[in-house]
């Protein structure tokens, strides 16, 4: 393509698909999030830094590994967004959506605020486990094992998630929850704690997803604000609410970014947000989303 390598040309859609496994991820948790409380949650790249800084005091300070990360860190992060919900996010229950906006925008730079404060601007180092170094030599391109899990472990957590919302009583409830609260609520279950719970779980994924940046991504307070924007374009792209639009637009959009900078790498970093215009004049509900 254009005169590039295969091998070049494998070695950025293998980026692609890496940075699709992250745009999935964080979008998903969004599509979540907005789903039950329509908000849009502008916090949600502060709390995926908070994931990967978590698992970097988890591991200086306590001696707590990578693979006991992967758990600690989502329960705990999940906590909080059960925290933040309550102490919050509830207060907002049918107001305007700006003003849960506005709360989210305010909370993040609170967060990155303390975390440049506390540890500063440079990258925190988080090693590569043991167990998933090195890699293989595929001949068109050599495939780091790490990176390897990242795209695996993605693509399971994603289907878990889609399969849990979908098929499950559970997801049928929240699903249910997000188009008449008020019936739901008539059949005895708590449409507050399943909102709730829907704001934990967004916070969750973040978590994860931080957790997985740690070894490939430098450790800090910015981190969160480089991929939320994108994000927020995946979530408009595949559709505000919709969780097959979030992980389609993720791992597709990841690709395509990577395909542009093969072709015309200029134009790269806008390429995402072109894409969306163009849906957003085409389609405005996202192209799996319900108008």
């Amino acid at each position: 393509m254009f005169g590039i390598s295969t091998q070049a040309l494998s070695g950025q859609l293998l980026i692609g698909l890496i940075n699709g496994s992250f745009y999935a991820l964080l979008s998903l948790g969004l599509a979540i999030i907005f789903g039950l409380l329509h908000i849009i949650n502008f916090a949600h790249g502060a709390i995926y830094m908070l994931g990967a800084l978590l698992a970097w005091l988890l591991m200086a300070y306590l001696g707590i590994g990578y693979w006991w990360a992967l758990i600690v860190v989502p329960v705990v992060v999940g906590g909080l967004g059960i925290l933040l919900d309550r102490a919050l996010m509830a207060r907002l229950r049918g107001a305007d959506p700006i003003y849960g906006l506005l709360l989210t925008f305010g909370l993040a730079l609170m967060l990155q605020s303390a975390a440049h404060s506390a540890f500063g601007s440079s990258g925190l180092a988080y090693a590569v486990p043991r167990e998933l170094r090195g890699g293989w030599n595929l001949g068109f391109v050599f495939l780091p094992t790490y990176r390897a899990w990242i795209i695996l472990v993605s693509v399971l957590v994603c289907f878990g998630v889609w399969f849990a919302i979908e098929r499950t009583r559970l997801g049928a409830s929240l699903r249910a929850a997000n188009e008449d609260p008020a019936l739901v609520a008539t059949f005895g279950i708590d449409v507050s704690r399943l909102i709730t719970l829907a704001f934990a779980a967004g916070a969750a994924l973040a978590g994860f997803a931080g957790v997985l940046a740690g070894p490939v991504y430098s450790v800090n307070p910015q981190m969160g604000v480089d991929i939320i924007s994108i994000v927020f374009a995946v979530v408009v792209i595949g559709g505000m609410g919709s969780i097959l639009g979030a992980i389609a637009s993720g791992f597709g959009l990841g690709l395509l970014e990577a395909l542009t900078k093969v072709a015309y790498p200029e134009a790269s970093s806008v390429a995402i947000f072109v894409i969306m215009v163009l849906v957003i004049m085409v389609r405005p509900a996202g192209l799996f989303g319900k108008a």
